[in-house]
């Protein structure tokens, strides 16, 4: 039942993440960097997607993703339909590996991440699961602010 909410709620923030793509007024706005602003509304898109295509659909999902982490942060100007499809493509791995578990054991011990990272000396599938949601939402707001600071 926990997994099936959390590819609801998963689905939801990531389909806002497609909205705010298309919101930027043009494709050259969506890369922009400017002062007090370390990351672009695209370097935090691939991010996101890197984000749970590695941790949910790799790691609970066995999905074969190979994540390339500093690319996440390296890549620019690449097409708002590009970015829109990787959002779709992970939204097609976070669901269907989410609806494919019956049940997670929310209670399992989670260790794909270091613990120490996130001030916990073990990590749940629980905790983690929440950390991913909240970890998201927390880029997309940046990205909306960056979207309409620039």
């Amino acid at each position: 039942m926990v997994a099936k909410f959390a590819a609801q709620i998963f689905e939801r923030e990531l389909n806002k993440l497609i909205e705010e793509i298309k919101l930027y007024p043009s494709e050259e706005k969506i890369w922009v960097i400017s002062e007090g602003i370390k990351n672009s509304g695209g370097t935090l898109c691939l991010h996101i997607c890197g984000n749970l295509q590695h941790f949910i659909g790799n790691v609970m999902g066995n999905s074969g993703y190979i994540r390339n982490r500093d690319k996440e942060f390296s890549a620019t100007n690449i097409p708002s339909s590009e970015l829109i499809s990787e959002i779709k493509k992970t939204i097609a791995v976070v669901v269907s590996t989410l609806e494919a578990t019956p049940e997670i054991d929310l209670e399992e011990e989670y260790t794909a991440f270091p613990a120490h990272l996130l001030g916990k000396e073990k990590l749940t599938k629980g905790f983690f699961l929440m950390h991913l949601l909240s970890h998201m939402d927390y880029h997309l707001g940046q990205i909306n602010y960056h979207r309409r600071m620039i």
